[in-house]
This record gives structure tokens, sequence and C-alpha cells, in this order.
């Protein structure tokens, strides 16, 4: 199952390397572990035979989802996605190294069958694979959802149009059930696409694909569906669909509730969770001496950032550039790291975390603490210092920015935020925290772009491609995922190049161009990869920290 998108809040290449740097020591002097490896993961692996029939999960999500179309820009939110890949087919799984290999529940095989004159994908999907309204998965499915995302419609409201954009057609190959994808350019990162599957009778129009999925799921094909959606407790129940042709889940349900995150921890020691986050210092000193609890960590690809805005003061690329300069990442990741059972480091670029091949750090001048650099850029931008501990003014207005704060935040994002404040206001700039309820985070502020600043995550964009849309330049009203409007013609360009060249190590070298660039345009200011710990029941089984590799809830279970 992939998780993806949004949350809040050394190179390493081939299967050797460490994710941080070396052990420090804690706020109490308790010396802390080198990260987990590359490729760690960790998942209490158990036979399914060992595992009892039935059972009920119950896990917590940030905010009640009102959009279950992940491809539509409000359904970008990872809780969302996590729950969708459940229940629509699947294509690929990823392995602890994040490499892709078919789902057989819904392929037979996925190769390049050409490369010239044009690159043709051949996928031949399983005989026995249907939807729940009865019709068989077919090519058409594959062109309706090429048709809604490839960007030429405006009216589809799409989160990403990446390497749909590259497609010229989509037939039916040798086969009824094989489906031929033919690109007017290369995309190397193919295997993206389509993952997961939808209907083309839930997306065929831009009313369907739009509204059609507002808290609802028309259409579905996977080994789970939805079996109550409960607006009044905030909770989804997801049960096994019985008319699944594949393999069968273990358990009889998995129940999803909406709590803040600040309420994760109590609700896990009070049994109404089973798993619940353990990467805040506050939440992991609480969970790790819990009776009949695991501590599983991995190395996930999850980046925590601070999002920059370009309206007001923010329009100007030089106070983007100063702010960045202005804030002490490796303060900032002290106070994140302290009393975890590893250490972490700041991170450097935007495309690659440190456990992939293609890291490098790109964030040079931009990323480095200068307090005095930062004061000289805003001189230049004319914003004049008025003395110590007051806002510098231009024309008369202070430099005053706004700091979005998620209500349901946990208190490591909050100090994050407290941090930052204190920072800025060291270099003239004043900073206001404005706190909102935890379900308009998203929705109402950062998805419209309602902010000057906030910090949340990106998580599981394993493939660099599927970060086109959070860099590119908006067209038109169609922000894609580039919330806070920052980029240029430059970045888009080598970012498109890097997607149509199929050598993946050239391809990383332009995505790290692009880096450099990013880092220069002020997008957004890299912070840390998040860390991977979670609390587990330790009777839970083939769940956990899965690092790279996707989340099979099929296999999924309680001991005997």
């Amino acid at each position: 199952m992939v998780r993806s998108r949004r949350y809040l809040a050394t190179l390493a290449v081939g299967t050797v390397g460490l994710l941080a740097l070396g052990a420090c020591t804690s706020a109490n002097n308790v010396p802390q572990a080198k990260a987990p490896p590359v490729h760690s993961w960790d998942m209490n692996p158990k036979p399914v035979s060992e595992l009892r029939n039935g059972g009920t999960y119950k896990l917590s999500i940030t905010q009640w989802i009102s959009q279950y179309n992940r491809y539509q820009t409000d359904g970008a939110q990872g809780d969302a996605v996590s729950i969708v890949a459940m229940m629509e087919p699947q294509l690929f799984d990823r392995g602890p190294d994040g490499a892709p290999k078919i789902h057989p529940d819904t392929l037979v095989s996925a190769a390049v069958t050409a490369t010239s004159p044009k690159q043709v994908v051949t996928y031949v999907l399983n005989p026995k694979a249907k939807w729940s309204d009865g019709q068989p998965i077919t090519w058409k499915d594959f062109a309706a959802q090429w048709k809604a995302l490839n960007g030429s419609n405006p009216a589809y409201q799409v989160s990403s149009s990446a390497g749909y954009d590259k497609i010229s057609t989509i037939t039916q190959g040798a086969t009824p059930n094989a489906v031929a994808v033919t690109f007017a350019q290369p995309f190397g990162d193919w295997q993206l696409l389509f993952d997961p599957l939808f209907p083309a009778a839930g997306i065929d129009t831009p009313e369907k694909f739009n509204t059609g999925w507002i808290e609802k799921v028309p259409v579905t094909a996977g080994p789970w569906k939805i079996g109550s959606l409960n607006k009044t407790t905030q909770t989804v129940t997801m049960v096994p669909d019985p008319t699944y042709w594949g393999t069968k889940p273990k358990l009889d349900s998995i129940t999803y509730r909406a709590l803040d995150s600040t309420a994760d921890t109590d609700a896990y020691l009070n049994n109404e969770i089973d798993e619940t986050p353990a990467r805040a210092p506050e939440d992991y000193k609480r969970l790790k001496p819990a009776k009949n609890t695991d501590i599983r960590i991995g190395a996930r690809w999850d980046e925590t950032h601070l999002s920059f805005n370009s309206r007001g003061p923010l329009a100007d690329v030089h106070v983007r550039q100063a702010l960045g300069m202005g804030i002490d990442r490796s303060a900032i990741v002290r106070s994140v790291s302290k009393d975890l059972p590893f250490s972490l480091a700041p991170l450097g670029n935007h495309f690659f975390m440190p456990n992939q091949a293609g890291y490098q750090d790109n964030s040079g001048i931009y990323g480095k603490f200068d307090q005095a650099a930062a004061k000289k850029l805003l001189d230049a931008a004319g914003w004049t210092s008025s003395g110590a501990g007051k806002p510098r003014t231009k024309a008369g207005k202070p430099l005053s920015l706004t700091y979005l704060v998620n209500a349901g935040a946990s208190q490591s994002n909050k100090d994050i935020a407290q941090l930052v404040q204190n920072m800025l206001g060291q270099i003239g700039v004043t900073v206001t925290l404005r706190q909102v309820p935890q379900n308009d985070y998203f929705d109402k502020y950062v998805n419209v772009g309602d902010f000057d600043l906030t910090v949340f995550r990106q998580v599981d964009e394993v493939f660099p491609s599927q970060l086109y849309d959070i860099f590119r330049q908006p067209v038109g009203n169609n922000v894609f995922q580039n919330y806070g409007r920052v980029g240029t013609p430059e970045i888009d360009q080598l970012m498109v190049k890097a997607q149509e060249t199929p050598d993946r190590v050239a391809a990383a070298a332009l995505y790290n161009q692009a880096d450099a660039k990013i880092w220069e345009v002020g997008n957004s200011l890299e912070l840390y990869q998040t860390p991977q710990i979670l609390a587990f029941r330790h009777t839970l089984a083939n769940e956990g920290a899965p690092g790279l590799a996707t989340q099979d809830y099929v296999a999924t279970g309680f001991t005997k």
C-alpha cells in the first residue's frame, strides 16, 4: 500500500551507508546511536499461518477526509491517499530498497516493450481483475485516467500531471487484457503512473473527477472497501471486500479515527489505537517503556520542511533567501533530536533522501545559518533596520509575516514555530504565530496559499518525478501542489528534462541541478529527514516501519 504526499509536520549509494551524521548526545547526556542503515525496516514479519483470524486494527488519522480522489488537488493529503490505496488496484509494490515490482493481483506483467521511435510500455492485466460494479478492468480505465490527468483539460483539478502529460496514445494491446501506452517523450519513472488505477466510470468527466469522490468512494477494486463513514465520531471503518479476486485480508476490519496528533500518545496508552508515531521526543519518552509495546524504526522517504509563500514581502526572492539564512537548521535538528534513539542532521536535498542513490547536499549558502548575510540581503531589498528587537521597515510598513500553525501539531512542531519566530526576530522580521484547527489546516489554508510560513511533511515521494508539481510554476489558477507559488521556468525545464532521461544516474544529476535552483529561489527550507519511529502492540505482525517499502495490510494481523 502506498502512503503518500502531505503530512503535518554522506552520499548513500546502493545498499550501504547511513542516514545521518555520527552519534551525538541527547539532552539527558545519553549517547544516541547512528541513524538506521539504508533500506532498514522493522515489520515484525510472520507467516500468515501464524496469525489469528479476524480482529480490528485501530489507527488514527490527522483529519476528517473530505476528498477521496487522490489525484484531485484536495485529495493529496496523506491519510486519504493511504486509505484509497487499500481500495483501488495497485500496479506495483516496493521492496525495502524502494525498487518497484509488479502487484500480481492486478498485473501479469509490465515492461518497456519499445524505445524507438517512441517509448512504449505494455501492461498485461490479471484477467480476473474487475471493478466493484462488475465491469472488467481494461485499457479504457488507463485511457480515462490519462485524459483526466494529462493537463489538457483545465476543468480537471489535478494535483499532478507528471508523466501523464508525456503520453501520446493508449490502446488495447494484443489481447483484451493488454494495455499499450505510447509516450510522446520518454518517461523514466513510468512505474509511477496509474498506481493506483482509478475506474473510468468514476473520473471520465470533470464533475465526477472533482466532486464524485467527496466523502465517498464510488467504485473500488481492492481487498478492502469502506464499511462505514461516521462524520460525527470522525471514524472511517474499512472491511474486506468479499468480491475481491485476490488474497483476502486476515483482519476483520481496520478503523481510522481523526485525532489531534497531540492526542495520539494518550489514545495509544489508553488502548484506543494500536499504533502511534513516536518520533517526537515527548512521545518517545512516554511510549518506550509502555507495556506490550514494540518501538519499530525504519528509514522512510519522509521530509519536514518550512514552506515560504510568495505574497507580500515574500514576493522578493532576496527576502526569502534572507529567511533561509536567518534560520539555524542545526539548532532545530538538535531540538527535534533530543531524547530520540538516534541523531538527525539537516537535510540538503528536496528530491532525494540520504538513503537514496543520487542524494547530495545542494543547500549551499541558502541553507547555511548566517545572520550577517541575511541582514545584508534585507538591507539590499530595502528593509531598513530599526534597531535590535524591532521589525525592519520599508515605506513605513514593518516586515511582518504570519506563521501558520496546525492546532493538532506535535509539541515538537510547535517548538519549531517558536524557534523560527525567535531566529527571524533577530534579523528584524516579526513573525506572528496563527493557530488554525487541524481539519482546516490544509483544505482552508495551505491548499489555497493562505500563509506566509508553515511547516509540514512530504512522504513517500520515492520517484523524484512525483515532486514535479510541488516545485513547478502554477498555470493560471491551478497551483498544482506549489502552494506558495514559488518557481521559475529554469526549474521546470530541468525537472522535465530529468523526467525524459531514461538513464537514472543522468536523471539524478539533472534533479540535483534543479534542486540547487530550488534552494536559490527560496521555495522552501528543508529541515530534516523525518525519523520513522513508531510504537505498536507487540502482537501486531507484518506491520511497522517499512522504510522505502510499501505496506501490505492484507498480510497484517495479530499473532495467536
